[in-house]
């Protein structure tokens, strides 16, 4: 809630689960018992830019034993003598004051917990365990569509192979008719060939005129 003309935290909702809160470039002068009340597991609290004065405006923010990281910048509070000093025995909890600890060593760039890296990270990770699982998902179904065309080809090759078995069978058993007729005698196989055709025979024409 950065620049937004805020005058206090009064109507802040109970939020138990927040870590940080940015309320930077307002107009607060006070009123931050809310925060305890409301906030109890702030770890960071940027309140640099509003309109805070004195020390004790700061007491209720004892109440807030996960806060360890405050920012004040730009606030008048900051110019009162011995105001690092004062702010680290009001409130033993914190670690940084002002992006600095007790012994003016800066604090990192970003906290991981209190930015929402970790859950960034959770999420990726769910990104990557997905894609995978598609991948093996593609891999299955390439594999079954392989499969299945080797079941096509092989029933082709059957089929083929079937019908080549059954062209030879004909084949066969026309090449045996011929044999047999070749071992008829001449008049035999004659006779038998106009049968097959559908004709008489001259010589059974003779033989019934003649009867």
């Amino acid at each position: 809630m950065i620049n937004i003309n805020l005058l206090s935290v009064s109507n802040l909702p109970k939020l138990n689960k927040l870590r940080k809160l940015e309320l930077s470039d307002n107009r607060i002068s006070g009123g931050l018992e809310v925060l305890a009340e409301r906030t109890p597991n702030l770890t960071h609290l940027n309140l640099s830019g509003n309109k805070i004065k004195d020390i004790n405006t700061l007491e209720p923010l004892k109440k807030l034993p996960n806060l360890h990281s405050l920012d004040l910048f730009n606030c008048e509070v900051t110019m009162l003598i011995n105001y690092r000093e004062s702010v680290f025995t009001l409130l033993p909890q914190l670690t940084y004051l002002d992006g600095f600890d007790a012994d003016d060593q800066e604090a990192p760039d970003s906290d991981p917990e209190a930015d929402g890296d970790g859950l960034e990270d959770d999420y990726e990770n769910g990104e990557e365990d997905d894609d995978d699982e598609e991948d093996d998902l593609d891999e299955e179904v390439i594999d079954d569509e392989e499969d299945e065309d080797d079941d096509l080809e092989g029933e082709e090759e059957e089929d083929g192979v079937d019908d080549e078995e059954e062209d030879e069978e004909e084949d066969g058993e026309d090449d045996e008719e011929d044999e047999a007729d070749d071992d008829l005698p001449r008049g035999e196989k004659r006779k038998r060939n106009l049968e097959d055709e559908g004709e008489e025979d001259p010589e059974d024409e003779e033989d019934d005129e003649d009867d």
